[in-house]
């Protein structure tokens, strides 16, 4: 990979490192403000994203340095709402998921072609962030409802 080519992909990678970074301090946050009868398999779900979140910046770091790169030491957004209704939570994983999607995806636009590496990691990543999106999706709807859900 040519050397432009390669700090393009370190600076989508760090920016991968980055929003997973802010979903661990995100659902690491909701799991501790949920409050109600279904309370533990929430929290564990929302412990588990987190778990999985510092996973998913840690194999970001890894490629980065494998390419040569410092990875970042930022942390992507974070946005303290004040809303902690289990609904809210929900619809603000969901953004985050959003974003985090969008980002494997331009992961991807910029590794075709030039590393299979990146290409499959970014491939492989979608998937896993399509399957999240879907999970969170299916928790917003009502039983019974089989459309998905929108806002």
């Amino acid at each position: 990979m040519e050397s432009a080519k390669k700090q393009v992909a370190i600076d989508a990678l760090n920016r991968i490192m980055e929003l997973e970074l802010a979903g661990v301090v995100k659902y690491t946050h909701y799991s501790l403000m949920v409050y109600g009868y279904n309370r533990i398999p929430i929290v564990s779900w929302l412990k588990g994203n987190a778990e999985e979140g510092l996973g998913h910046a840690h194999k970001a770091g890894e490629l980065v340095t494998l390419l040569g790169g410092h990875p970042s030491l930022k942390i992507g957004t974070l946005l303290e709402t004040e809303k902690h209704d289990i609904g809210d939570i929900l619809r603000e994983s969901l953004e985050h998921e959003k974003g985090a999607l969008a980002a494997y995806y331009d992961l991807l636009k910029i590794s075709e072609g030039n590393s299979v590496l990146l290409e499959e990691y970014a491939r492989e990543m979608i998937v896993q962030e399509e399957l999240h999106l879907d999970e969170v999706n299916k928790m917003l709807r009502r039983p019974g409802d089989v459309e998905p859900f929108k806002e």
